[in-house]
Order: C-alpha cells, then structure tokens, then sequence
C-alpha cells in the first residue's frame, strides 16, 4: 500500500488552484469574499455557541451555560445537553424542509408535464412504471394519467401521519431496518408531519430531555430520506432520464467569455433543464449571434449544476460545472457571467457587488430565494417555465452587450476530465445487472468496504476541499471503495478523483477492480439529494446478503459538512446503521451526555454512531477500522 503524505497548506485557502489563482484578482479589486471574511469572523468566535451552550429562543436569554461560574441550567432549568440537542434539532428541521420543499417542487413539475402544461416530458417512461409498480398504482393506463397518480401519492406522502404505515418506508427501507426502527420508536410519519412536530417539540419549555429530541431528530431523518430524497430523485429520472456514466469537463476553465454564459445556481434543476433545451435551437444561437457572442452556453453551478452533468452530455452548448459553493465568488470575478440564476442553496447574500463589479445580472428563480441588489424574480411555477426561460435568455443577451469588451475577463486555464452518473441501475449495469460481483469482490477483500461521502464544502476544517480530498486518497488507497455526493462530490471531481487517472492512487484490489469495469475509484452520485439514491443501492446489498445494514463493511463521511443538509442526511445515516464520520465536530462538546450518546450509546440502539476526527490520515484510520470490524464479524479477512 502506496503510503500519501497530506498536501500542505500553508498560506492556501483552497485545494485548487483556479480559486487561488482568482483570489487574487478579488482581493486586487478589493472585493469582500468568503475566504477573507471566515479569517475575520474566526477572530471573534464566541466558545459557548462552538460547544453547543447558548440559547436565544425566549426573552429571558440569551442563556449560556458555564460549569465554572456556576451557570450549570438556562433560565427556563434547560441543561447542558438538551440545550445543544434543541439547537441541533432545529438546524435539522431547516435542513427537512429545503429538502421537502424540493420534493413538492419536483411533485407538482411531475403532474404538470403529464397534463402537458410544462416544456418537459416523460423521458424514462421505464423509471415510472418501476416505481408505479413498487407503490402498487395501476400500471396498465396511460403513461400521463400513471404520472399525475404517482405525483398525487408522493404530495400524500408528504403529509403521511401515524394513523398507518409510511408507505414510502415501507417499500423502500431495508427489511431489517423497519423493525428496528418500530421497537425504538423512530418509525416516521412523513417529512412534514415530523418538521411539525420538531419545530413544536423546540419552543421553549416543551421537550427538554436530550434524548427525547435525538429520537425526534433520528425520526426526522428518515422521513427526510424516504419521503423527500428518493421521491424527488425518482421523479427527475423519470422526467430527464436516469443517470448513466458519461465524461464531462469542471473546473472554472469551462467558461469563455465570448459567449452569452447563463449559469443555474442551486439544487432544483428545472429551469436549467428548459433553457438549456431552448438553448440548443438554431434562433437562439443565432439571436446570440447577433449581439456578437459566438454563441450561448449553459454552465453548472453546485447541486443545480451537478443535475444536470448527471444526466446531459458535454456539447457546444451545455459546457459542464464550475464547482461548488465556495466557487461561486471566483466563477463570477471571471467577468464571463451574464445571468446567474438561483434557486434553493446556496447564493450567498453578498454576490450583488460582484453582479456590480464583474457586470452580469442576478436572477432568482425561486420564491425561497432573495439577496440584496436583486432586481429580477420569476418565482417557480412549473406552468411558467417555458416563459421564464425565455426571459432568462433576453436577460443573458442583453447583458452580453453591456459585458463585453467592458468588463476584462479573467478565466483560469484549468479545466479537470470527470466520469459523472452513476446511480444504483449503473452501478447494476456495470456488474452484469447482479450484485454478486461486488459481494464476491468485497468477500475477496479486494474491495475493503464501501465508503459513501455525502458533504459540502467548509473553511472550518481548512482549505476549500482539502479535508475532503485528502480523506478520499486515503480511503481509496486503503482498498476502500468511495460513492461521493454533494458539494464535496463536486470538490473530488474538480480535484480530478473522479476519472479513470484516478486508478492509481488506489490500492492493488480496488485498482484492479476499477481497470476491469473501467471505473473510477470515486463514484460521482450526484448532489446531497442523492444520499437517498445511495441508500437504495446500500439496501438493495442488505436485501440482497439478507443481512441488516449495520453488519455491512460500510461507513459514512462528512469530511466538511457544512449547513443544515448535511446535518439532516447525519441524522438519517446513524438511524439507518451506519459508522458515521463528521468533521468539522458538531456545536456539541459542551454537553457530554450528548456526545456519550452520538458517539458510544446509540450504537446500541441502532447499530451506527458518529466518528469524530478532522485529521483525514486519523479519520481513515477510523473508517478502516469499522470496516475491518464488520468484515470480521462476516467471516471475511
């Protein structure tokens, strides 16, 4: 085994070098940016929000709790770890309800295209009948009125009490899971029903047991998942085809400021799926054309961006994906945007001086979605899509005149060659549509384990994905297996892990296996949503060994979670039975009856539990380590 050394990172706050090479043109202009004002606020951090013992819900705080002066209760008598658990609860509930709100989104757009009000259609009409026939509606109709069935069920769904079985669930959870979660008390409702009843549980002097809020918090999760990630997923291969390995091209070096450039922001992909359709015909190019450009072009950005790479082939039009979040300020100080168009997260709220700065228009295109300087929102209705699109390509046009040969551009020649779309169909096409290849591969020892990375992208742990790649070189040089999701997916794919040259930093079996399916080490699944998308390739190997999903060599990596997502897909990962690392450590050290219990006691229960550690080195040592255990416990060297 091939021992790394960790890059260093002195005087760096990025793992790649088109950042770094663009953060100097934005200090030079004098630009705020996130890199300089984390250094700011890293001055001035307050130690009892970093340990979880601070509280504003009430007028009589805010409260801080301190063993040495005394202040071991809040005011209302709330201890230490309630405190912290209530605080991470309802970071949890703000993570459920952009998921939730996603789901609808992709419900309503589903219903819409079937009644023909949207520019979409029916694209895997194969998907929607598997999953007509795995919810039991009537699969012998019309493929439109099967559509509107399914989008009226998952709406249900959302709503789904405990008057009966979560149906979603139910036929979609591991067989052994749903067991385990009824004798604990965690079988869920659906996603709203459970944001409800968390959001009430948190007012003040309502629930104050720790552990009464960490079973609400494990429920939420796996409403989350079941009712909104795999809803959502399914239904947008059903609408723009399921995700199929394909090359594609990141990197800020895709951008060319020659061209009209729009670029979609976010996680929902709608509007990015209808312009770049219309972007394709002849009168839009040539309209383009005509105000000078060589073209119009459709760029990616995070989640929004990685939708669309999963499903859509490079071409003259749709050039690829720029990154993630932490890319946003330097993709837009390239002075090659002419519309930046944002739904759900993340746009970050200071972006209208470079809209000033760097010349392009800022356009939101969901009503969740507002920042200062915004002078365009057309708030999402899937019967508006056809109409928004247009608007988005006048808009880009019309800037187009304004930016060039105005605004100096500055692109960064570094571009990165990924293999993007996999899903569990691909992974099953790949293995000759059996999982026994990978079960005989992993019994081999070949393949260690299998290490699914759901991340975003943080500065609390270092440079921008330096965490996150380092751990990920460690793992797959240790035979370990990596099905990455997120912003820190789209981090590996910059950092070049997600092609074929990537073989080589792995170890001899999974090198070996990778040469022979012609596979990545890291396997790009697409965005934070898809952490249900990986969950079903996790149960389909549970189901498939007949084993329950805690006895898997499997783990779990958050190596720079950062926002209220990841804490949610978490939650769900040690509900689900998985080893579960998370770095940077959570806002919960102050309350050791809560680290006890995420850490050591709720393994107990559920069969997974958090693996803390910032150091990537130590942290694989961690994930090797369970996995080494599970394979023991298999009967497996």
């Amino acid at each position: 085994m091939n021992e790394t050394i960790l890059e260093k990172t002195e005087g760096r706050v990025s793992y790649h070098d088109s950042v770094e090479e663009m953060l100097v043109r934005i200090r030079e202009d004098g630009m705020t940016n996130v890199f300089d004002r984390y250094a700011l606020q890293e001055k001035i951090r307050c130690k009892f929000c970093l340990e979880g013992l601070s509280c504003q819900l009430c007028s009589q705080g805010p409260c801080r709790i301190s063993e040495k002066s005394g202040q071991t209760r809040g005011v209302c008598g709330i201890g230490p770890d309630a405190m912290a658990m209530r605080t991470f609860l309802l970071h949890n509930i703000m993570g459920a309800g952009t998921y939730g709100h996603h789901a609808y989104q992709a419900f309503r757009t589903l219903k819409a295209t079937a009644k023909a009000e949207t520019p979409f259609k029916i694209t895997d009409a194969e998907k929607l009948k598997w999953m007509c026939k795995m919810l039991n509606i009537d699969t012998e109709q019309d493929i439109n009125q099967m559509a509107i069935k399914l989008a009226d069920f998952l709406l249900e769904e959302l709503h789904s009490d405990y008057d009966r079985p979560n149906t979603m669930v139910e036929v979609f959870a591991p067989k052994k899971r749903k067991e385990v979660w009824r004798s604990l008390g965690i079988y869920p409702a659906g996603v709203i029903y459970e944001e409800q009843d968390c959001v009430a549980s948190c007012l003040t002097n309502v629930d104050g047991d720790y552990v009464s809020l960490a079973k609400k918090s494990l429920r939420l999760g796996i409403s989350t998942i079941y009712n909104a990630q795999i809803g959502l997923e399914m239904v947008q291969d059903i609408l723009f085809g399921t995700p199929k390995p394909h090359e594609v091209e990141v990197d800020l070096g895709i951008m060319d400021p020659d061209y009209v450039n729009i670029v979609f922001n976010g996680h929902q992909p709608w509007l990015g799926v209808a312009t770049l359709q219309k972007a394709k015909t002849d009168e839009v190019q040539e309209r383009a054309k005509k105000a000078g450009a060589r073209g119009l072009r459709i760029v990616g950005s995070i989640e929004t961006g990685q939708e669309l790479l999963q499903r859509f082939d490079m071409d003259d039009v749709f050039v690829g994906l720029m990154g993630n979040w932490l890319s946003i300020e330097p993709l837009l100080a390239t002075g090659t945007v002419d519309v930046f168009a944002m739904e759900e997260n993340c746009s970050p709220p200071a972006i209208d001086r470079y809209a000033e700065k760097y010349g392009l228009t800022m356009v939101s295109v969901n009503d969740i979605v507002r920042i200062p300087g915004l002078k365009y929102a057309f708030d999402y209705n899937p019967k508006e899509v056809d109409t928004i699109s247009d608007s988005l390509i006048n808009l880009a046009i019309e800037n187009f005149r304004k930016r060039h040969g105005k605004i100096e551009p500055k692109v960064p020649r570094i571009k990165q060659k990924a293999i993007a779309g996999f899903s569990t169909e691909a992974v099953l096409n790949a293995l000759g549509n059996s999982l026994d290849p990978l079960v005989q591969v992993i019994s081999e020892g070949k393949i260690k384990g299998v290490a699914a990375l759901a991340n975003c992208s943080t500065l609390r742990n270092g440079p921008q994905d330096w965490n996150t790649v380092n751990l990920t070189k460690e793992l797959i040089r240790r035979n370990i297996l990596v099905v990455s999701a997120g912003c820190g997916n789209h981090g590996l794919e910059v950092a070049g892990l997600c092609n074929l040259d990537a073989v080589k930093l792995a170890g001899e079996g999974l090198a070996e296996v990778c040469s022979m399916l012609k596979l990545p080490p890291v396997l790009s699944f697409g965005t934070c949503t898809d952490t249900g998308r990986i969950s079903m390739l996790v149960t389909a190997l549970a189901d498939h060994m007949d084993v329950d999903v805690p006895q898997l060599p499997i783990a779990v990596t958050a190596p720079e979670w950062m926002e209220q997502k990841a804490t949610i897909d978490g939650v769900f990962a040690i509900a689900y039975g998985a080893y579960t690392h998370l770095s940077p450590v959570p806002f919960i050290t102050g309350a050791p009856g809560l680290v006890k219990l995420l850490t050591e006691d709720v393994e107990g229960l559920t069969g997974g539990k958090v693996g803390l550690g910032d150091n990537p080195r130590e942290a694989a040592d961690g994930i090797e380590e369970h996995i080494n255990k599970k394979r023991k416990a298999l009967g497996l060297k």
